[in-house]
């Protein structure tokens, strides 16, 4: 018996372009009273990336060759044991790991092994895999903090780089504040001003916006806010004209507001969830979704006296007349440094197999 364990040396998460490394260690676990003769000879062995995808039959139409392939990278994946490690580059040109309701893309590396005499087994290393598809600054604008201490040497090394590039660059895009304002309004009038910080968040950050009541002539009596994600199957792969956009919500925060004269909200982003991107099958967008509830007729603030020595106690009207409406706001989610999301991974980089 051999046993393989392959185990990623920097976590389960990585992002397109990026070189993976795994080690992988065979193991022929002998007890003392063993001998040579007992030994196992190990025939051969290979790694492979593969991106495996899923699609609905319900939701998606595809070509004649069915609704599950296998995808390998264009590379040389041949393992050599005596390296006892094997790396490659995460195929740049690939889809990010998904899992929506009518598309999957799943990433794995298997490796392959025999031992002598022995049938073929499989090792699976399921891992993640993040996509900037768009570079967020045109490329010839300059993401990194100038360094009067910084050698040439070293500068032209780290612009050689490029994925350390893209994550400054990723980095720089998502710290830039830009206030963003909107009148939030309905067909009585202005409700409230609500201010954004920025549209732009990359995995892990907190969404915050704040409301501004007093400047409003319609009361609100109640308001959520909901991170949204929108699935839409390319036109020409839907299973029927017109089909709906599939949305998933990831978070709400939801918050009762009359007579209040400002409120604010914190949603995060999780980091397991997929930023937006898009192939010739899917792509994959993001807002925030907000309902109001407001009152129809002027709702006067309870009042106190001065001098009211007896206790008052308030009450709720038992009837109001109210209007409720909706607005979507499109924001942007872009990826993370890989190291920071494998943290909150469902998986661990690490499988074993006995042969």
């Amino acid at each position: 018996m051999i046993e393989v364990v392959a185990s990623m040396a920097r976590g389960p998460v990585f992002l397109a372009g990026e070189l993976m490394e795994c080690l992988i260690t065979f193991t022929n676990p002998m007890s003392h009273l063993s001998t040579s003769a007992s030994s196992e000879m190990l025939a051969w062995a290979s790694a492979q990336i593969h991106c495996q995808f899923h699609a609905s039959e319900n939701r998606v139409a595809l070509p004649a060759q069915g609704n599950k392939q296998d995808v390998q990278a264009e590379s040389d994946t041949v393992l050599i044991p005596s390296r006892d490690s094997y790396s490659e580059l995460v195929p740049i040109d690939g889809p990010p790991s998904f899992r929506g309701q009518s598309v999957k893309y799943v990433y794995k590396l298997t490796i392959g092994c025999q031992r002598v005499n022995s049938p073929i087994k499989l090792l699976r290393v399921p891992f993640r895999v993040l996509v900037l598809q768009e570079p967020p600054f045109p490329q010839d604008e300059e993401v990194s903090p100038s360094n009067p201490f910084l050698e040439e040497e070293e500068a032209s090394r780290r612009d050689a780089r490029p994925l350390e590039r893209a994550l400054d660059m990723l980095m720089a895009t998502t710290s830039r504040r830009c206030p963003h304002m909107f009148n939030i309004t309905n067909m009585r009038g202005k409700v409230a001003k609500f201010c954004i910080f920025k549209t732009v968040y990359r995995l892990g950050e907190d969404i915050v916006g704040t409301f501004n009541f007093s400047e409003g002539d319609i009361p609100c009596l109640q308001y959520s806010v909901s991170l949204q994600s929108e699935e839409e199957i390319q036109q020409q792969y839907q299973r029927r004209p017109g089909q709906a956009v599939s949305v998933t919500g990831h978070g709400r925060h939801l918050e009762s507001c009359l007579h209040t004269a400002s409120s604010h909200f914190s949603l995060p982003i999780p980091l397991n969830v997929t930023p937006g991107f898009s192939t010739d099958i899917v792509s994959l967008r993001w807002r925030l979704h907000f309902e109001f509830v407001t009152a129809r007729e002027p709702m006067e603030p309870p009042t106190v006296l001065q001098n009211q020595s007896e206790v008052t106690v308030w009450a709720g009207a038992e009837h109001v007349d109210v209007d409720t409406f909706s607005w979507d706001l499109p924001i942007k989610v872009l990826p993370t440094n890989p190291a920071l999301a494998s943290y909150m991974s469902q998986f661990t980089g690490t499988n074993s197999i006995n042969i």
